[in-house]
């Protein structure tokens, strides 16, 4: 992950096409975002009480799991505790395998990417659909998301068009409306058909043990009622203590995500179909996963990450993410909040820890971000941890040093800086540095760095220094010799009147 960074890097940046589409959807989200904000009025006591709620919950997580797994039980759910990914993916292959399922019909869920079930549902047989219109497309195509609301945001619709075309073997045209109708078409089989639903959780709401799902696409609703078997797979940290704290966490997630003042279904689903009712799943299972997050339990750094929503705000007004879009992170977590997240989660400092330098550090993220995680305060924070575990390169390690020594030593500083002017000589072209040697040649390939001055501010204001106080004592000097006449003369008056 951390070692292809700088290679993915490079590939995004000449994608011309990747960097408008990508510029272009994050404008228009993050344009969406503020107006439907400034509408809503008092956004940042929201963002408080958003803040609130998700730290009271992280805080007392082991009560509120408790209250909410206790009420998914008593309204006829099951629930299984999975620790790690590998105890998610054997838990769901043995609901599988009870139901001999051959088809499973998926809604959008970020943690099933997580884990990498449809890789080993395929290793076992069985054919998992995504339903969700962006997912489906990065199905056909072999990829993975690179948004975390809007996967398929590198996607244009001439390229959607061949992927449904050699899908099918007809030759649709590139148009929005045809292309969704085919979608449409091809994913109802599967809805009918499918021997189990997956779907993700938005937020469990502990009070009643229901499971909260917010979705644009009517397939997540088809998904969790048409097959006689609902699978939801939440995150472990994903709750809400009641239904009043549900509606603020709504209201933050889908003007966040998208500017919108509700997303278009929202779904609340406590426990399977009960008798009389005319539609639902005969069973209802609840995977819940750890895998890392409870590592973060507790860490006076860390545990606010555990307060996202996944509204993807901070990607939207990520600088970086802007440039290089989802898949060069090479996580399911992308943009900031991937940074953060991917490397705990992980538990991986060497490799998946080079994502926290994918960031300028601004604190845009922190800004957009409904609950106020402090996301750039992390990225230092784990640039830190990098460092004090000796993971970062040698010659980095050797340069920080002699950096220390130099700028803790003024003598040897001034024998740095008038070094410095000497030594750009070969590099400068008309008063700049454009190409730059070593590990200048990334900050030059994008801005040019301007060459040093011959004589530093310090030496201009000692000179400067100097200057004014011989002018000051100078005027002195003329003052007194102006001023030794007038006394002589007046000396001389008075002797004479006498």
């Amino acid at each position: 992950m951390g070692t292809g960074l700088k290679q993915r890097t490079e590939e995004a940046l000449a994608d011309d096409f990747l960097r408008k589409a990508v510029a272009f959807t994050t404008d228009k989200l993050k344009a969406g975002k503020l107006k439907a904000t400034d509408d809503f009025g008092d956004w940042e006591q929201w963002r408080e009480r958003g803040r609130l709620i998700r730290t009271h919950v992280i805080d007392n997580l082991d009560y509120y799991l408790t209250q909410f797994t206790d009420n998914v039980a008593k309204a006829g759910g099951h629930v299984y505790f999975c620790k790690t990914a590998d105890e998610a993916v054997q838990t769901f292959m043995e609901l599988a395998n009870k139901r001999k399922a051959k088809l499973v019909a998926k809604g959008k869920s970020m943690v099933s990417e997580e884990i990498h079930l449809n890789h080993h549902l395929e290793e076992h047989g069985i054919e998992a659909i995504e339903t969700d219109l962006g997912e489906y497309i990065l199905q056909l195509a072999k990829e993975t998301p690179s948004h975390l609301i809007i996967p398929a945001i590198h996607k244009n619709k001439q390229q959607i068009a061949d992927l449904f075309n050699e899908e099918s073997g007809e030759s649709f045209p590139p148009e929005t409306r045809v292309l969704a109708d085919f979608a449409r078409q091809r994913l109802r089989n599967y809805f009918l058909e499918a021997d189990i639903g997956l779907t993700g959780c938005n937020f469990g709401v502990a009070e009643s043990g229901s499971i909260t799902l917010v979705s644009n696409e009517g397939n997540g609703r088809m998904v969790s009622t048409i097959p006689k078997s609902h699978v939801v797979i939440m995150g472990m940290e994903r709750l809400v203590p009641t239904f009043d704290d549900l509606e603020v966490v709504l209201n933050l997630l889908a003007r966040s995500a998208t500017g919108q003042k509700l997303t278009t279904y929202t779904s609340m689903i406590t426990g399977p179909r009960r008798e009389g009712e005319l539609d639902g799943p005969e069973e209802l299972h609840l995977i819940v996963l750890d895998n890392g997050r409870s590592e973060q339990l507790g860490d006076p750094v860390f545990q606010e990450v555990l307060n996202c929503i996944r509204c993807a705000a901070c990607l939207n007004v990520c600088p970086v993410y802007r440039h290089v879009g989802g898949h060069t992170y090479g996580s399911v977590y992308s943009g900031p909040i991937g940074a953060v997240l991917t490397p705990l989660l992980q538990q991986d400092m060497k490799e998946a820890g080079e994502l926290a330098y994918a960031s300028s550090l601004c604190g845009a993220c922190y800004e957009a971000c409904p609950v106020k995680i402090p996301l750039h305060d992390m990225l230092v924070q784990l640039r830190n941890r990098k460092v004090k575990m000796g993971l970062t390169p040698i010659a980095e390690r050797f340069a920080f040093k002699t950096f220390q020594t130099v700028f803790g030593n003024a003598k040897l500083y001034k024998v740095a800086m008038n070094s410095a002017y000497y030594l750009q000589k070969p590099f400068l072209s008309k008063g700049f540095i454009k190409k730059g040697p070593g590990p200048m040649a990334g900050w030059t390939q994008s801005r040019f760095f301007p060459m040093k001055p011959k004589e530093s501010f310090r030496d201009r204001w000692n000179k400067l220094q100097q200057e004014m106080k011989a002018s000051a004592d100078g005027t002195t000097a003329a003052q007194a010799s102006s001023a030794a006449p007038s006394q002589a003369t007046e000396k001389k008056g008075d002797h004479n009147e006498h």
